[in-house]
């Protein structure tokens, strides 16, 4: 009788003489993500039954926010029909098609098929821009906060150049703050709506910087090449409040030959886990970038690409699920946006932005060196993040997380993964702590 796997006794590797376990230098110095980090314990406390509000993960809860159903009913219907094999290393061409058309309706732009690139999420976008464009040493610009691009930067041993923009400045870099660090950059990192402050750039501030990227384009000769700017603009139909989404080659169309749009259904359909994205470009950084992602392998499920071919062309169907998603986003957000002001009106040292696009509030809660009713010090904005889980059941993400260094107390509230009651529940005990501190 074969023994079964709980009868097996558990593997264990002899001793050995040998050297130890030793990392590439590049790969074994990388972190870990600390949004994950934190993510991580939330869920465990939550498994082991504590009442939490947890504004950690930049995730939707499926009994929250499903995506819509023509999106589920076409990928179940693509698996039944047997589209269970490889896709094209490019991604389908009816996605590609799709999403070509789905450019020019919805934003106005004309690209070519050979501009589209068809990943698994965002993410290997992201990381395939920067494996494409820059070079070892060569620099990255990006302002903090911001989403991995830390990470991104120190994976391809670029230089990143990061800069610490405030809340004045909606948490976006500026012409006049990258004037001075954009000369020889191979590199702008931008991201709006932004993660994770749910901001988003106007038209005047965006092409600005457009208009900037140009001028020192036209600067450079062929032997330095061109300056690229990444537009991350994953969030882009989620905006709020008369908001109006941006993206650099629409409001400069001579950006095109130098401008990687990232994007995807993971957050604009609440379908994070279904793994589809694509990345718009010249097409001669596109079929480098599709080179190097077919080696790893970052090609989305062959169902789920037919499925969202299908989903982008209906736009009656993503009009009417926006309209639904953007609500109940736009309501939890206020929410914590309004009765944050209004411990602040009290007297209270905190404070938020309005939210402006993405499913994020950037809150402030400048708690540091405040004693606790149990004699504790607040002295990082650690403790600040574990006193509020503790305290009032809120679980946040501090910006240091997202690459900041600043020390006035900002954190990331994300809103997909949590009920309207569940927010309502916690503000009242959020008051009753701020009220404790001395």
């Amino acid at each position: 009788m074969t023994p079964s796997r709980t009868d097996s006794p558990p593997l264990t590797l002899p001793p050995t003489e040998g050297p130890p376990f030793r990392a590439a230098p590049q790969a074994g110095s990388l972190k870990g993500s600390e949004i994950l980090r934190i993510a991580t314990e939330i869920r465990a406390r939550l498994a082991a039954g504590e009442r939490i509000c947890n504004l950690t993960v930049g995730d939707f809860d499926p009994r929250q926010f499903r995506v819509p159903k023509l999106l589920e009913d076409a990928t179940v219907e693509a698996l039944r029909r047997g589209e269970t094999n490889y896709p094209p290393g490019i991604g389908m061409p009816v996605l590609r098609e799709a999403v070509v058309h789905f450019y020019e309706s919805a934003l106005g732009l004309s690209y070519s098929l050979d501009s589209v690139l068809i990943t698994s999420g965002s993410r290997p976008g992201v990381y395939g821009t920067y494996r494409t464009l820059v070079g070892e040493g060569e620099r990255v610009v990006y302002g903090v906060p911001s989403w991995n691009n830390n990470y991104y930067a120190h994976m391809v041993g670029a230089e990143g150049a990061a800069l610490e923009c405030t809340a004045a400045e909606s948490f976006l870099p500026t012409r006049e703050r990258l004037e001075s660090v954009i000369r020889g950059a191979r590199l702008l990192a931008l991201n709006s709506p932004l993660n994770p402050a749910g901001t988003a750039f106007t038209a005047e501030s965006l092409g600005a910087i457009c208009d900037l990227v140009l001028e020192e384009n036209a600067r450079r000769g062929a032997a330095e090449g061109p300056l690229y700017v990444m537009y991350d603009h994953v969030y882009w139909q989620l905006t709020f409040g008369g908001v109006q989404h941006v993206n650099p080659v629409s409001l400069r169309p001579g950006m095109a030959p130098y401008t990687i749009l990232v994007d995807g259904i993971s957050k604009a359909f609440a379908a994070t886990g279904m793994r589809v994205g694509w990345v718009v470009g010249p097409p001669p950084a596109i079929k480098v970038m599709e080179n190097i992602l077919t080696h790893v392998g970052t090609w989305a499920p062959r169902a789920e690409q037919l499925a969202t071919a299908t989903l982008l062309g209906r736009p009656d169907v993503i009009a009417g699920f926006r309209d639904g998603l953007v609500a109940g986003v736009q309501q939890r957000l206020m929410l914590l946006y309004t009765a944050i002001r209004g411990f602040r009106a009290a007297g209270h040292p905190v404070d938020a932005t309005e939210p402006m696009g993405a499913i994020y509030l950037a809150a402030r809660f400048d708690l540091r060196g405040k004693t606790t009713r149990d004699g504790r010090r607040l002295a990082t904005h650690d403790d600040v993040r574990k006193w509020l889980l503790e305290t009032a059941g809120l679980a946040v993400v501090p910006f240091d997380a997202f690459g900041s260094r600043s020390d006035d107390g900002w954190f990331r509230l994300s809103v997909g993964a949590v009920s309207v009651e569940d927010i309502e529940a916690a503000l009242p005990r959020l008051g009753d702590g701020l009220a404790s501190l001395t």
